[in-house]
């Protein structure tokens, strides 16, 4: 019972109290060998940490907690969750020491590390470049979005969506090692190659919209800081579009 008011209305009023929660953050960072990679202004492993470090710089303040699972080839590492700042600059720098190793991590199984063990209301962040076919991490980033709010932060080389004229290509899989000569004078290859990149990353944002998750597509010959800047206003926007002041 509020006394003072219902002293000054005198009508009853009860206070009802509502607890200041911090906001607990996850990310899932996928290291694979594919990300090892980049033809313009940054390797994608680079715009990785790069992303990382802004996300824990707008969500580390006011008690809020950051933690991360980062994966490479075979190998997970799980930091956990703690508030300040001094503690969320050693998750970034434990984030970039992690050495990349030649295979692809399971980026679903990745995923759902963020779902266990069940946590309260958060937000979780997935950074790969979603080269792992949909399949594999589609469902878990389904169940991710049932409990959190998800943002999925897709990294992008140029030359993932199309071949430059450039005659004979050398190739090298960075996750098995494999060489490839491509021969990428032959336009009818180029276009193929086009039109079988913008299907898989079509499919990728697709997955993501089915997931409910906000989508940021980050690319290695583009200012990804602006970008991030333009996203950000525009989920805030989106966030108070129809509202009055």
């Amino acid at each position: 019972m509020d006394w003072p008011v219902t002293a000054r209305t005198t009508y009853p009023h009860v206070r009802q109290t509502v607890a200041d929660r911090e906001l607990e953050t996850w990310m899932a960072v996928d290291l694979s060998a594919s990300l090892d990679f980049g033809t313009a202004q940054h390797l994608k492993s680079e715009l990785v940490i790069a992303a990382a470090t802004a996300l824990s710089h707008l969500t580390v303040r006011g008690g809020n907690r950051i933690g991360a699972v980062v994966g490479t080839a075979s190998h997970v590492q799980r930091m956990p969750a703690r508030p300040g700042r001094k503690e969320a600059q050693g998750l970034l720098r434990a984030i970039a020491r992690t050495q990349i190793r030649p295979g692809r991590s399971d980026l679903g199984a990745l995923v759902d590390m963020l779902n266990r063990p069940p946590r309260r209301r958060g937000v979780a962040v997935v950074i790969s470049d979603f080269l792992a076919p949909v399949e594999q991490w589609a469902r878990p980033v389904r169940k991710l979005g049932v409990r959190h709010d998800v943002l999925a932060i897709e990294v992008v080389d140029p030359r993932e969506l199309e071949l430059p004229d450039v005659g004979v290509l050398t190739l090298v899989d960075p996750e098995t090692g494999a060489l490839h000569e491509v021969q990428t004078a032959d336009p009818k290859l180029r276009r193929r190659y086009a039109e079988a990149a913008g299907m898989q990353r079509a499919a990728i944002a697709q997955a993501l919209r089915a997931a409910n998750a906000a989508h940021l597509r980050l690319r290695t010959d583009s200012d990804w800081l602006l970008d991030m800047v333009r996203f950000v206003a525009a989920q805030r926007h989106a966030r108070t579009r129809g509202t009055t002041r």
